[in-house]
């Protein structure tokens, strides 16, 4: 029932999303031929024509559409007609091709709005993180930190800890000997290196059987997570390709943390330089600080597993924020749509710089399962949250500069604008066309993560 609910719930965002497109087209005086919702490939399960539109339900329901005369090669209406989309001025085909994106902003706010009058309260986008309990032998690292079950976690390694995942990924990227060397640390490492054996400089290899004094080995390296921490997002500008060690520096890391930490004897294939990244490849140990009977403690420093575990089971109980009377009730339900919107964005950023692999991306398929679940374990008023967050979702990616998208046309407006003249509809078309079939491409691949998600 609850995945039922879901599907109701995304298919009202399709619905004004096209109902934008279009009451705004009616309103301008422009005549729509159909209204469909899904996308027209496949069966028709549904039309039925009322009044001048024929309303239309495909088979194929990812998406909608709302079409003009203009896209019908059998158009009875006169080229010159005043109901024809293409006839109008470029700022009313602008507001057409933009209400879709607009209406989906309002519905996300009045959800949103919605909610908060109802319960009385929103969720701030934080968790309180706590020690539920551990998951490892008495002789592991964690144990030594002096941590206990029931602490509430709220910094790690000077980062405030606002939910899990934040906490997992700092822990993730603190494993020991992961092969990434540290940008920072290797050149706080080879300034050191090159004033202790001055007879060499930073990329000439070391002649073999002599003896390299190496510098301290830091036990603190400094990792740059970026701004967005304040946010619970956590990422670590350190691990990139280039900064991946290749086999031979492995080789070397693990030699250098053999011995003595004192001396290196060269083996003839050394620089300097290459001694400075394998050091940096290093322990980073993990500082937490807790709050406990109402006492803030700052732990000893641990180091996770090989790994990059720790072994503590955590509990996660989210702050809410109280929403009493009308204008904290338009406060919070901004907050939270601005907060969560925020996020989207910055997920699209790491999507199209690569950073996150498109075997990660999912659509309507999981979104229905997370969202059924959503319902079913946490009730009603999280489903409407996360319609609304869908909503402002399809707001966002339908308004990228993409042909076959809201964007991509609002993108076609703006360059006639510029050249004065429209472009020929024969390489709108084609460029609409190919885009379009990427975007099929697209939603069969996102199907299929979708599948694989769910069955592992």
């Amino acid at each position: 029932m609850s995945i039922l609910i879901m599907l109701m719930l995304l298919s009202v965002l399709i619905l004004v999303h096209e109902f934008g497109h279009f009451i705004t087209a009616r309103m301008f005086g422009i005549k729509v031929d159909k209204f469909g919702f899904g996308l027209p490939i496949g069966p028709t399960l549904f039309e039925k024509k009322i009044g001048d539109v024929t309303i239309l339900i495909h088979a194929f329901l990812l998406g909608g559409y709302v079409a003009f005369p203009d896209d019908e090669p059998n158009c009875k209406l006169p080229a010159d007609s005043d109901e024809r989309f293409l006839n109008k001025p470029i700022y009313q085909r602008a507001i057409v091709v933009s209400a879709g994106v607009v209406f989906n902003v309002i519905c996300a706010y009045i959800i949103v709005l919605f909610a908060a009058f109802h319960w009385g309260h929103m969720p701030a986008g934080k968790y309180d993180i706590f020690a539920s309990k551990f998951s490892t032998e008495k002789t592991a690292p964690i144990w030594q930190s002096g941590m206990k079950e029931g602490d509430k976690i709220v910094k790690l390694n000077g980062t405030d800890i606002t939910n899990a995942s934040s906490l997992v990924k700092i822990i993730a990227l603190s494993k020991p000997f992961d092969g990434y060397y540290n940008y920072d640390l290797a050149n706080k490492y080879l300034s050191e290196l090159k004033e202790l054996n001055m007879a060499y400089s930073a990329d000439e290899i070391i002649p073999k059987d002599v003896t390299i004094r190496l510098s301290k080995f830091d036990d603190e390296p400094p990792i740059s997570f970026d701004k967005e921490t304040e946010k619970g997002i956590v990422s670590y500008d350190n691990k990139k390709a280039d900064n991946k060690l290749d086999e031979k520096l492995e080789k070397l890391r693990d030699t250098l943390y053999s011995n003595n930490n004192k001396f290196y004897i060269s083996n003839g294939e050394y620089s300097l330089h290459d001694i400075a990244k394998s050091m940096s490849d290093s322990y980073t140990p993990l500082t937490f600080v807790v709050v406990r009977d109402g006492k803030t403690l700052t732990l000893n420093p641990i180091n996770t597993d090989k790994d990059g575990k720790i072994g503590v089971q955590l509990e996660s109980r989210e702050v809410l924020v109280p929403a009493k009377g009308i204008k904290a009730v338009f406060k919070t339900s901004t907050k939270y749509l601005w907060d969560n919107t925020y996020y989207m964005v910055y997920g699209l950023c790491q999507i199209f710089t690569g950073k996150v692999p498109l075997k990660d991306l999912h659509g309507i398929v999981a979104i229905t399962k997370v969202g059924g679940d959503v319902i079913e374990n946490s009730g009603i008023f999280y489903g409407l949250l996360l319609t609304a967050i869908i909503s402002m979702d399809l707001a966002i990616v339908n308004f990228l500069p993409i042909p076959a998208l809201d964007g991509g046309h609002i993108l076609f407006l703006i360059i006639e604008k510029i050249r004065g003249k429209k472009l020929k509809d024969e390489t709108v078309e084609k460029i609409g066309t190919f885009f379009f079939a990427l975007l099929i491409v697209l939603m069969v691949l996102i199907i299929i993560n979708d599948i694989l998600w769910l069955k592992g």
